[in-house]
């Protein structure tokens, strides 16, 4: 018997050994099979991952990121302490421990699944960063051993903090979010550096789990994890008891998806994503560039909320068109919200002006859901734009019923009103006239909308904010701010048109005779600026105007550019008043200021820029002169607004309104800003039923920005500079001063200039016979 079992056990030592044995040949098959496969790990001692391209403010603001992958590389040596022990503690509790392979874990896992049937993972960090960084997530005995082998491969060539690096920094972490600092932005928006022992736990929860773990959309799985992390770091010894159950109470406070407080500057942030892609191509999304821009934040945002304001005060003055659409809402709750959801589902927020489905209406009060299940009561003065909707004897399209999507937004007040998407579009830009920056730029009413850029792409008439450049050319031929011109009525007929005979008008209807060219500017009078540009001549104003960067093929000299038939971008715009603003120097709009990579190294900054005689536009007296008229018509003519709100001596600015009301400008300045709104549509039509202006709908939206822009910023009177006097109460060129320059057009008295201060220059332009086709149509 006992030689027997001595038989048996010798046998059963004999099979073990034989099985060792063949295990270990199969292994070593593997190993020889697959040793060819791995790849070379070395590589990862110099860790590049895909880092997103980002564009930040000048002080340092995000306003953009493109990459397929938002991450941030942090070294080890900066990540958080109570991050590291999280991670370790949930992740992989014995990583400082084991060779890559952990086998009692291993072992512990096998155990798991066979006692309790459920799937326990037993992959260590080292394997994770080898999956993560070189394999695919496929479950098959292939790939599980080539991941053995290379975190193996990992731990020789790599130390523990190295590889622990590289997790921290590469694992995906839900919502295009890879690694913990690309995490701790998204779900809490700030700073790596910046998380609480808290707020470290719920983000080490995540890479279990990433979908089912996210606190914004999980909050309840997130934080039943939070806990578990924090019971981990205690039985590791990583944490006390005490600590744990501070983390335990702290409140989260999440990031709102939404980002309602986010700076807008998409029109920058593609501008320069734009830029970059055509200096770099496709590695501007995964070299980790970081792009510096000339924008300031609090410009920036001031800017963007004028002009949505500005844009939606013009549609509360439009008719009602009717709700976006309809929905048929069941009486069910579980189906309403179904139908809710479906219902906004093509109608997303534009910033804070929200979609919501109406439950009930009348007359008097409106009830309506959001998509998040917010209940908005909207009554009175809220009511006023979709009143006309509420009518039982209101067009089916027009009528706002239960069904109906809607757009809301909240009042100063914190009450609700009902507006509308609007048709129209808008842009606002700024700039420093001293050297070009550019401070802020809102190329639209909202990006995810209409994506065109409406400050540099969108060609249009300037209308009446072009006459200070026909103006400074004339001063330069003998006029002056005291030059009485005739605003009498015009005709030109036929025969000097080239097509219908044309009679403009001033935008008021009325003439008031001989006036002065400063009040002229102020009032914006047509008449007079047609009858300066006859006398100067407008090849004379075309090749003028080049001066300020404006292209002379978009100004046909004819006479209708006295009146901007021409075209422009408010860029232009801002640019060439920044010529009257900084003395007659001419300035590049600059937008990026450094570029850098991810380990901070300069590879563009821009130079600083450069004003000299070289740059010189025009001459300084010039740009003074016509400064002081653009006064005026801040203090006393069609921009007395500006000068109401704001109460500062330093402000120029003209209106601007097309024919028909078309499009609608503002452009002025102070001594360190020049600003320049336009409203209008994007196909041109008239902006509202009875027309709107310059001074009502742009002047507001430069009024706004400027009151942010110059808040602290002490008033700078313009210098008077050499080769100007004053003379009864205006200002001359010194050569011009009264009996010299140009004392009249139009009226009895001609002119008093000598003959050679208007040799060459025609009375009366009349466009040459091949010419006169096209002035009509330049004109409309």
């Amino acid at each position: 018997m006992k030689a027997g079992m001595k038989r048996a056990l010798l046998w059963s030592a004999a099979a073990m050994a034989g099985g060792a044995v063949a295990l270990a040949c199969i292994a070593g098959i593997a190993v020889s099979v697959l040793s060819p496969q791995l790849p070379d790990v070395s590589e990862l001692s110099d860790y590049r991952p895909k880092l997103p391209l980002r564009v930040y403010t000048a002080d340092g603001v995000l306003i953009g990121e493109f990459g397929e992958e938002r991450r941030e590389l942090v070294p080890i040596a900066e990540m958080p302490k109570a991050l590291k022990d999280a991670v370790v503690a949930v992740e992989d509790a014995r990583f400082y421990a084991h060779p890559g392979i952990d086998l009692k874990g291993l072992l512990r896992a096998v155990l798991a699944n066979l006692r309790h049937g459920v799937h326990q993972g037993a992959s260590t960090i080292t394997q994770q960063v080898a999956r993560n960084v070189y394999l695919s997530a496929e479950r098959t005995l292939t790939r599980k051993t080539l991941e053995a082998l290379l975190a193996f491969r990992l731990e020789q060539h790599l130390s523990k903090d190295q590889i622990l690096e590289i997790y921290l920094n590469q694992i995906f972490l839900g919502h295009r979010a890879y690694g913990f600092a690309a995490a701790s932005e998204r779900y809490f928006g700030k700073p790596l550096k910046d998380i609480t022992l808290a707020e470290a736990a719920m983000l080490a929860g995540l890479p279990k789990a990433p979908g089912t773990n996210d606190p914004v959309s999980n909050p309840r799985r997130a934080r039943a994890r939070q806990l578990y992390v924090l019971d981990r770091m205690v039985e590791t010894g990583a944490i006390s008891a005490a600590q744990a159950a501070q983390a335990r109470q702290e409140p989260l406070r999440l990031r709102d998806p939404s980002e309602p407080k986010r700076l807008h500057a998409e029109h920058v942030a593609e501008a320069v994503r734009q830029l970059m892609y055509a200096q770099y191509g496709a590695s501007t999304y995964t070299r980790g560039f970081k792009v510096s821009t000339s924008l300031v934040a609090t410009e920036q945002a001031a800017a963007y909320e004028a002009l949505r304001k500005g844009i939606l005060d013009y549609e509360r003055r439009q008719p009602w068109r009717g709700p976006e659409r309809f929905a048929d809402l069941p009486a069910d709750a579980a189906g309403l919200d179904d139908a809710v959801d479906e219902a906004l589902a093509e109608h997303p927020d534009s910033g804070d002006v929200l979609a919501a489905v109406v439950l009930q209406a009348d007359a008097k009060e409106v009830v309506a859901t959001r998509a998040n299940g917010d209940s908005l009561r909207i009554v009175g003065e809220g009511l006023r734009l979709a009143q006309a909707g509420l009518s039982p004897r209101a067009a089916p399209n027009l009528r706002v019923r239960r069904g109906a999507v809607v757009y809301v937004t909240k009042t100063p007040k914190g009450t609700w009103e009902i507006t509308q998407l609007p048709e129209v579009e808008g842009a606002f830009v700024s700039l420093d006239p001293r050297d070009g920056a550019i401070r802020a730029l809102v190329g639209g009413f909202d990006f995810g909308r209409n994506k065109f850029n409406h400050v540099t792409q969108a060609w249009r008439q300037p209308g009446s904010s072009f006459k200070p450049f026909i103006y400074s050319a004339a001063l330069e031929k003998g006029f002056t701010p005291a030059t009485l011109v005739d605003d009498a009525p015009l005709f030109f007929d036929a025969a000097t048109t080239g097509g219908p005979p044309w009679e403009p008008r001033n935008y008021d209807g009325r003439f008031e005779g001989p006036m002065n060219l400063r009040r002229a500017l102020e009032q914006s009078k047509n008449m007079v600026t047609i009858r300066v540009l006859q006398s100067i001549g407008p090849r004379y104003a075309q090749d003028w105007i080049g001066r300020f960067g404006f292209e002379r093929a978009k100004h046909p000299a004819y006479l209708p550019m006295a009146l901007g038939a021409g075209s422009v971008t408010p860029m232009q715009m801002a640019a060439a008043y920044a010529v009257f603003a900084n003395g007659g120097y001419r300035v590049s709009p600059a937008l990026v200021t450094r570029v850098t990579d991810h380990k901070g190294q300069v590879l563009v900054e821009t130079p600083p820029a450069v004003r000299d005689e070289t740059t010189r536009a025009i001459p300084e007296r010039n740009a003074f002169v016509v400064s002081s008229m653009l006064q005026s018509v801040v203090r006393n003519g069609t921009g007395a607004k500006a000068w109401q709100a704001l109460k500062r001596e330093d402000l120029h600015g003209k209106t601007g309104t097309t024919n028909d009301s078309i499009d609608t400008w503002f452009a002025g300045f102070a001594s360190t800003r020049v600003g320049v709104a336009w409203i209008g549509y994007d196909t041109p039509r008239q902006l509202g039923v009875r027309g709107e202006t310059g001074g009502s709908l742009s002047l507001p939206i430069w009024t706004a920005y400027m009151q942010a822009a110059l808040q602290g910023v002490p008033v700078a009177p313009v210098p008077v500079p050499p080769g100007v006097v004053q003379a009864e109460g205006e200002w001359y060129y010194d050569d011009y001063a009264p009996g010299r320059g140009i004392a009249s057009l139009g009226v009895e008295a001609r002119a008093v200039a000598p003959a050679e201060t208007l040799a060459g220059v025609p009375v009366a332009a009349v466009p040459a016979p091949e010419e006169r086709s096209s002035i009509l149509d330049l004109f409309r």
